[in-house]
């Protein structure tokens, strides 16, 4: 439409130039008639009749073309007014949006405002501070803050302020000063979304790393002890004090078996533990090495009770950290024998197409159950079996941490049914 109107323009003022100069002739040819400076001929008969009907022409086309541009722009302003005021119903639906005087008396709300912080029209007349913690507002730097707006600086950031019950609220938002004709500052315009549950999610996050790192400098240093040097010394000197006969005679083999097993287990998954408690520390990387996989995965497998439903066949020879890895893959083969409803239950490891599968015969998951059940701390609710929903999301955080992606396909052969989870390596 712009377009159009420069050439209406242009146009419009080719026609007045028209105009004016056969007016100009007109008008000279007449005076110069009329004061017999000239005498009347055919020709300049002709030059008045000429000019006079190109300055009638020429006025009748730049006042339509007149009229055509006022139209148009008023056509362009209401559509101009009408994108503006969707603009601002946009804004104003989606956002809470508050205006303030320059001395930060609330002159209106919208009702996200409302809804955010739980009162009504009843703010409107009362200050600013009364959104604000304590701590904040008798601060030094919200009278700053005030200061800079009445001066005409706007200021975009994040906000912790509160609600009519005193809980906390983070709002994201810009507080924007209005300015007059004379350029001073007459309302404050306010615009913001609330950020309160993403702030509260990151508090709990930092948090929840304190104890993690706190509870991983136990388990480097305090647990390290007791599982990888007392009680293995404390066994081998009980087992140098008693002879076999002894145990023998005591009916002990079989509580001095458990024992043994069952600390060469809990060092197991000290060191996987311990790998964790590496990947805490700030500015930590993966500790690999190249490992034949079907090798560790048998190692780490001997001596758990259901080494028999798991068949492993070739499978590369990779990069990986050996304690993890397997805990990842261990976590899988877990699920598919939790979760599984067949009176022999297997797991097949194998390798297809650089990836390593790990295929099982239970109820079956499809990729977006995998998905879902992925999330911390979420699991089938039809499930019967108890659980945290913690093992799949530990396993793909660990395949990630190595780089690896990983997916699943629910087995939809008639005669089978079961899941495939591909570890893709490459």
């Amino acid at each position: 439409m712009s377009i159009y109107f420069s050439k209406l323009e242009r146009f419009s003022y080719i026609n007045f130039t028209f105009f004016v100069l056969s007016f100009w002739i007109f008008s000279v040819t007449k005076i110069l008639t009329f004061t017999g400076i000239l005498k009347f001929s055919n020709t300049l008969s002709n030059v008045e009749f000429f000019s006079f009907f190109v300055m009638i022409g020429s006025l009748s086309i730049f006042l339509s073309n007149l009229f055509k541009l006022r139209d148009r722009k008023e056509m362009e302003l209401i559509q101009m007014s009408q994108e503006l005021s969707l603009k601002l119903k946009a804004i104003n639906e989606t956002n809470a949006v508050i205006e303030f005087s320059p001395d930060s008396i609330i002159l209106s709300v919208n009702r996200k405002f409302t809804d955010i912080f739980g009162y009504n029209e009843c703010i409107i007349g009362k200050p600013h501070s009364v959104l604000v913690p304590d701590f904040i507002s008798t601060s030094p730097s919200y009278k700053i803050f005030w200061d800079n707006l009445r001066n005409g600086n706007h200021k975009f950031d994040e906000f912790h302020r509160k609600d009519k019950e005193g809980n906390d609220v983070f709002i994201t938002g810009t507080y924007v000063p209005l300015k007059n004709k004379s350029g001073d500052v007459y309302k404050i315009l306010k615009i913001a979304q609330d950020n309160t549950e993403t702030i509260k999610m990151i508090q709990e996050i930092e948090t929840k790393n304190t104890y993690l790192e706190h509870a991983a400098k136990i388990i480097r240093h305090d647990m390290h002890s007791g599982i990888n040097t007392y009680i293995p010394r404390g066994l081998k000197s009980l087992l140098r004090r008693v002879s076999a006969e002894q145990i023998k005679k005591c009916n002990a083999e079989s509580p001095i078996k458990m024992i043994s097993e069952g600390l060469a287990h809990t060092q197991r998954v000290y060191k996987g533990v311990y790998e964790f408690t590496n990947l805490v520390k700030p500015n930590s990387k993966l500790s690999v090495d190249i490992h034949n996989i079907s090798e560790i995965l048998k190692e780490f497998l001997r001596p758990l009770h259901y080494r028999d439903m798991i068949k492993i066949g070739a499978l590369p020879t990779i990069n990986v950290n050996k304690w993890l890895f397997c805990t990842g893959v261990d976590n899988l083969i877990r699920n598919g024998l939790k979760y599984n409803d067949s009176k022999s239950k297997l797991i097949k490891i194998y390798a297809e197409n650089d990836c390593i599968v790990i295929q099982d015969n239970g109820r079956g998951m499809s990729s977006s159950q995998f998905e879902e059940y992925s999330k911390p701390y979420v699991r089938s609710t039809k499930n019967k079996e108890a659980g945290s929903g913690l093992g799949l999301n530990i396993c793909i955080t660990i395949m990630k941490e190595h780089g690896f992606s990983i997916y699943s396909k629910l087995i939809t052969d008639r005669n089978k049914i079961g899941t495939k989870i591909y570890i893709k390596y490459k």
